[in-house]
């Protein structure tokens, strides 16, 4: 499968300019082959817009976005905010070529002030999406700098792990070297999706890219708006596996549960009972993306606590 990626600065707090360009991307991706377009994390949105992502939550931001996906033929990983009963969360849907909803991921890492500040952390990683004869996961930004969750696509089945993300200065290397790590580590496609400009207080990295089983970067982009576009292939997959066995070579007996963090590391979250094997979501994703995304809530997005 061809899959496109699309790096924007897009429009900080304009849903209908996005969806213009959301709209624009599907048309030249579809043109170009590609069956799948993976766009940044809070597309539709922003990323660093303050308040006004908790208001903007509460509208139906999916279905015109599953009109364009319908229109153009074209499946869609869109980041968008999702209010569910007073909470915000920062989320990626899988839209299938029909428009139809595959999956759900909402972020579970949160990272820094600004994502404390305005949304609440998933509960558990989404179950990889079986869409055009691939396994595609769901990671939003920050997950992915945690080996243990594109570890735990892979040992799912994940061919591709798409990351909408907006990875910002000084961190680089995270786009630059990282994520061809966790594609070499696990041996499977990452496409991690990036804003580029400046939004807020925040200068954006760009430097998205599509990476191989075998940490070949595929698709790459530098600062600025741009398409990239690169082939998936299961095949590949299974390759990469066979010449590189680290999934089949893990002592998992050895590891055993996760010991207490030391004294120099501050939690920055309350910690909960880890589960003997991850959390994956419902799999009835569109009846339940169809109920919350439906509800109004009068309070709008509840804050979490602020970390240190």
């Amino acid at each position: 499968m061809k899959i496109a990626g699309l790096q924007t600065a897009g429009t900080p707090g304009d849903v209908d300019a996005n969806l213009h360009e959301l709209d624009a991307a599907c048309r030249r991706a579809r043109a170009e082959g590609a069956e799948l377009l993976i766009t940044t994390e809070l597309f539709l949105t922003g990323y660093d817009i303050g308040d006004a992502v908790r208001d903007l939550a509460r509208r139906d931001l999916l279905s015109p976005a599953r009109q364009i996906a319908r229109d153009h033929g074209v499946a869609v990983v869109l980041g968008a905010p999702e209010d569910d009963a007073g909470a915000c969360y920062n989320s990626a849907f899988f839209l299938d070529d029909t428009g139809t909803v595959l999956g759900r991921h909402r972020k579970t890492h949160l990272f820094g002030e600004l994502d404390r500040t305005y949304f609440t952390a998933g509960d558990r990683l989404s179950a990889p999406v079986a869409y055009g004869g691939l396994r595609i996961a769901m990671l939003i930004c920050y997950d992915a700098e945690f080996p243990e969750t594109v570890r735990a696509a892979a040992l799912a089945g994940a061919d591709l792990v798409a990351v909408p993300t907006a990875q910002m200065e000084p961190y680089e290397f995270v786009a630059e070297h990282l994520l061809r790590v966790r594609a070499w580590e696990n041996q499977v496609y990452v496409a991690y999706i990036n804003h580029d400009g400046d939004e807020g207080s925040l200068r954006y990295v760009g430097r998205s890219s599509i990476v191989s089983p075998s940490a070949a970067v595929l698709a790459a982009a530098g600062h600025g708006t741009h398409l990239i576009s690169a082939t998936v292939d299961p095949r590949a997959v299974r390759e990469a596996r066979q010449a590189n066995p680290y999934l089949a070579d893990r002592r998992p007996d050895l590891y055993g549960p996760p010991p207490p963090l030391p004294d120099t590391v501050r939690a920055r979250y309350p910690r909960t009972a880890v589960a003997a094997t991850p959390r994956f979501g419902d799999p009835d994703v569109h009846r339940q993306v169809q109920v919350s995304m439906g509800r109004r809530t009068q309070h709008g997005c509840r804050r979490e606590l602020r970390g240190g």
